[in-house]
Parts: C-alpha cells; structure tokens; sequence
C-alpha cells in the first residue's frame, strides 16, 4: 500500500481549499497566516463534530512546521485526527497535504497539533461527557 493510502486511513480529509493569487505573499507562495486560519477553521469544525457540541474553541497551537511551499493554483486537502479527549478539552492532529489533480499524489506542506476547549455561555471550560469519550473510543491519558 502506497505511503498516500496509508495517510489517509488515519486521517479523514476535513477540508479542501485552492490556493487563491491573492494568499500569496512577494515570495509567490501561499502566507504562513493564510494556512494557519485554514488549518483553526478546519480543525474547530472537526472536533466541534468529534465531541458533538458547536461551543468548542481553540486554546493552544502547538509547533506548526511548514515543510514545503504552497504556490497558486495548487489544491490543499487537510486532513485531522482525534488524538485525545480530557475532561474540557480535545487534541486534534492535522496535515496539510498537497494534491495532485493529474495523479492523485498528495505531499505534506504542514503539520500541527491544536488543543480545543468545550466552553459555556460565558466561556468557562465545562466538561466534554464520558459518553463522547467512549464513542470515539478515546479518554484521559
């Protein structure tokens, strides 16, 4: 099995984007920024769906590595994977790939961890039930 399938049974693909002239930079490649909105955008959608409730919000950005260049007209696929569930929070991590539309190939431009806290009405942490932890097959480590 190809190093590309083995990804992608991992992770499941959480959004898809094409890199606009307009995210780019005087350099011509895609700004650092522009990813990282894509990637908070990506991975709060994701875990808000993992731990079944819309008032998850990112609290930390662990170390972000851009590996290659993202030039205009390229697609981005991000990929995300549940990697903890705690009592108020949940880690996700994520790869951004890019894909080849003529072969299907896909290469990794970036990668990160960010952790999300389930909050309240007045943004205080509250706990994530047990039962989404057993759902997803994940709890406290």
């Amino acid at each position: 099995m190809s190093e590309d399938k083995k990804m992608n049974i991992v992770m499941e693909l959480i959004s898809t984007h094409v890199c606009k002239i307009s995210d780019v930079g005087f350099h011509g490649n895609l700004f650092g920024g522009q990813m990282l909105a894509w990637l908070d955008e990506a991975a709060a959608a994701y875990v808000c769906q993992m731990c079944d409730s819309p008032q998850m919000v990112t609290v930390k950005v662990d170390t972000v590595h851009f590996k290659l260049p993202v030039r205009p007209h390229q697609i981005i696929k991000i990929y995300g994977k549940l990697k903890s569930i705690r009592s108020t929070s949940a880690t996700v991590e994520l790869e951004a790939r890019r894909h080849s539309p003529y072969n299907g190939s896909q290469k990794i431009v970036c990668t990160t961890t960010m952790t999300f806290v389930r909050i309240d009405g007045d943004g205080c942490p509250v706990p994530i039930g047990d039962h989404i932890k057993e759902k997803r097959g994940l709890g406290d480590d």
